[in-house]
């Protein structure tokens, strides 16, 4: 199993330009999802009124763009994983929690208990209205880490073109 791992990791590494890049452009993705969160929900909580109201479709693309972030957990989690694996450091730590703290998210509060607790509809829930609030919380704890990605991701595909990543790969 020993070698699987360090075949996983080279593998990994040789196309290190190329997994940061995917990752960062599926975790661009969620800030729309973030942006429908505060323009939308925490707007109309917060002074009764939403500035964005979007159109049936494009509620439909945020939706599979939300299902996107099971992808970028994993996908984000392992460069963090990765450079744990090069030295213990606090960064990557806070990361992965801060990353990972969206598996509560995901699973146990969700968009949905949000917006009906928002909208009034406690009935929907019988977990307390600050869950609405942590959740929230939860969603946008994702930033620092979108800039983090982002960040890697420049420096990375400036390190190596992106071109040199997406070519056949070489033989070793």
């Amino acid at each position: 199993m020993k070698t699987a791992w360090s075949a996983f990791w080279a593998w990994y590494e040789r196309h290190y330009t190329l997994n940061v890049s995917v990752a960062a452009v599926l975790f661009v993705l969620q800030l729309v999802h973030l942006y429908w969160l505060g323009a939308d929900v925490i707007a109309l909580r917060l002074v009764g009124e939403s500035y964005w109201d979007p159109s049936d479709a494009l509620q439909w693309a945020i939706y599979v763009v939300d299902y996107t972030e099971i992808p970028v957990l994993l996908s984000v989690s392992l460069l963090y994983v990765n450079e744990l694996r090069k030295g213990a450091r606090a960064k990557p730590v806070l990361m992965l929690l801060f990353l990972n703290s969206q598996w509560l998210h995901i699973f146990w509060i969700t968009d949905e208990f949000v917006v009906n607790r928002f909208s009034g509809d406690a009935a929907a829930s019988s977990m307390p209205a600050v869950l609405a609030w942590v959740a929230i919380l939860i969603d946008y704890l994702e930033l620092p880490v979108v800039y983090d990605t982002l960040r890697r991701m420049v420096v990375a595909v400036r390190r190596r073109r992106l071109g040199d990543a997406l070519a056949a790969p070489r033989e070793d």
